[in-house]
């Protein structure tokens, strides 16, 4: 198959599975998962990192993770979990934007997106999303906005000038895998943006089913970190990922209403004794 990388505002990336990096136990079993998942982008929560210290450089020497994926050239994707409003997410988004670009990755304009008020259900708010969306295009960042599974709210995202969309598969943390079916086939019909599934996922079928209805990427931190061996459910999510890429690619058959011999009888001569 010919190049079919992952490709957001012009970035290529060889994988399209990003990890989260919340609940692991310990660093450890976050970067053994990291290195088995085979991924190139990771995405970082701001709001976890300690920023009292004087410059960006002496929080990345003092997290073990930001360190380790420095130096692995791995893409940082922050993220403005925690943020209730669009003003709070637009801070965040800020403070994450020095912290990529002092520690080396001065071209990481990249935020993840997340504006959420709700804190039962923890969804997405549509409206501060858009209001921080608009923002921060305007000022040249490279927006993934976490959204609710909107075909509406998706392309007006796009209209505004977001990277991709972020729609979830069903709540954050749950597990549920992808509920919305119907709805996420619009976004990716009417999208002409990577379509990334975030959130729900909990097990490499449903990563591969995300990836068959043709989604560009998965994004999974839950299903890993909570599993019984991370390391190897994230090289299972991994493979969970380009079996429905590679499936996408291939095109399935049109399902039938009625069973089809998979032996064709034409021109067999049958022998009668």
């Amino acid at each position: 198959m010919k190049n079919d990388n992952l490709i957001i505002n012009g970035k290529e990336f060889n994988s399209r599975l990003i990890l989260g990096t919340g609940k692991y136990q310990n660093f450890d079993t976050l970067q053994n998962s990291i290195e088995s998942s085979g991924c190139d982008i990771v995405t970082i929560s701001i709001r976890r990192l300690d920023f009292k210290t004087s410059n960006s450089k002496s929080i990345a020497q003092k997290s073990s993770i930001m360190s380790y994926l420095i130096s692995e050239n791995i893409w940082l994707l922050p993220n403005t979990a925690g943020a209730k409003t669009a003003e709070e997410a637009v801070k965040l988004a800020c403070l994450g934007q020095e912290l990529t670009q002092r520690m080396g990755q001065e071209d990481n304009n990249f935020v993840k997106l997340e504006v959420i008020s709700d804190p039962k259900y923890l969804l997405p708010d549509p409206m501060g999303t858009i209001k921080a969306a608009e923002y921060l295009i305007k000022k040249g960042f490279t927006v993934l906005p976490y959204i609710n599974s909107d075909p509406m709210l998706a392309k007006h995202l796009e209209d505004l000038g977001c990277a991709t969309v972020m729609p979830l598969g069903s709540p954050i943390g749950s597990g549920q895998g992808i509920k919305n079916i119907n709805n996420l086939q619009i976004i990716i019909e009417n999208s002409k943006i990577p379509v990334i599934i975030d959130a729900g996922i909990g097990s490499p079928s449903e990563a591969a089913l995300a990836m068959e209805m043709g989604a560009a990427a998965v994004l999974v931190n839950t299903a890993i970190a909570g599993s019984s061996i991370p390391a190897q459910m994230s090289q299972a999510m991994r493979l969970g990922v380009q079996a429905g890429r590679l499936s996408y690619c291939a095109g399935r058959i049109i399902p039938s209403k009625f069973a089809k011999s998979s032996s064709s009888l034409d021109g067999t001569d049958f022998l009668y004794y």
